[in-house]
């Protein structure tokens, strides 16, 4: 997705924001997936498309409060909520004040302005990485739906907590036994999603292939495990230095804006995966696969 495209999607929530429109909605005007379109909005922005469109509304709905004699409870049905009390909860916990004190002359309220992209040169920093193409792929995993809204939320600890799950209750350890020792690596794949869905599926797995033990693979499908096939495609891999998940954050957020509008790569919607290796090179945390595409191609 293209800085062009997020600009595009910003002004088609100005122009609708007393419409009933979430991400969804905008995605599908900017022709994305809602998968990817939240991915790269909110790492690029800092925020969701739901939360833009939230804080924009309550700014102008103090405007109008101070500037008229609208009721509250105009103002909250006009501004998309289902209830006074709920508008006032939510104008209460961005303004700070309620909206009647809002009228008083002298409330403090806070503006938030329409986003403007725009390409700002900075200082010069390197980032590694290489273009790869794999073949089609099968992962035998652990596999869980997740709401969209969860990604880029520095407060949501969905995945990492389906992580700790599966370890304490011994489910990945004996999915690493079929590999063979020093090629037992773990794989965090994201599901692509199609138009209008919400959710996606994160699994947590192994590879499939001339080094795994595949005589059991059955009792392992018949315990809940799935089987995972991705496409063929072409991939940016990063890799992710850290004590923790934030370094893959932070590479998420630096391909958005930084190796997407220089490249000209996009991602595409397909499986994209952290590799997290048995041995992997000193304070490395995991290696970040990107399917991607030349934009335009």
């Amino acid at each position: 997705m293209s800085l062009h495209l997020i600009q595009q999607a910003i002004c088609y929530m100005e122009e609708h924001l007393f419409e009933d429109i979430g991400y969804a909605e905008v995605a599908k005007s900017v022709h994305m997936s809602c998968y990817n379109f939240h991915r790269t909005f909110s790492f690029v922005t800092g925020m969701t498309a739901n939360e833009y469109i939230r804080k924009r509304r309550l700014t102008l709905a103090a405007q109008e409060l101070q500037s008229t004699d609208i009721s509250v409870i105009d103002a909250a049905c006009k501004y998309g909520y289902e209830s006074p009390e709920s508008f006032s909860k939510a104008f209460s916990r961005f303004h700070g004040s309620t909206p009647r004190q809002a009228r008083q002359k002298g409330a403090r309220l806070h503006l938030f302005n329409p986003l403007v992209i725009k390409i700002i040169m900075e200082g010069g920093s390197i980032m590694d990485y290489r273009m790869e193409h794999q073949k089609s792929q099968q992962f035998l995993t652990l596999t869980k739906s997740f709401p969209i809204e969860i990604i880029n939320d520095d407060n949501d600890h969905s995945i990492p907590d389906f992580w700790d799950e599966c370890w304490k209750k011994n489910l990945i350890d004996p999915m690493k036994q079929l590999r063979k020792e020093g090629k037992r690596d773990l794989y965090g794949l994201c599901s692509p999603t199609k138009d209008g869905e919400t959710r996606f599926d994160y699994g947590i797995g192994i590879l499939l292939d001339e080094n795994t033990d595949i005589s059991k693979l059955e009792q392992f499908t018949d315990n809940g495990y799935s089987l995972w096939k991705t496409n063929a495609a072409d991939y940016a891999v990063f890799q992710c230095f850290g004590p923790d998940g934030d370094c893959l954050g932070e590479t998420w957020s630096r391909f958005f804006k930084e190796f997407s509008p220089q490249t000209g790569y996009v991602q595409t919607d397909d499986s994209d995966y952290e590799i997290y290796f048995e041995k992997g090179a000193p304070g490395l945390f995991c290696e970040l696969w990107v399917p991607v595409e030349k934009k335009g191609s």
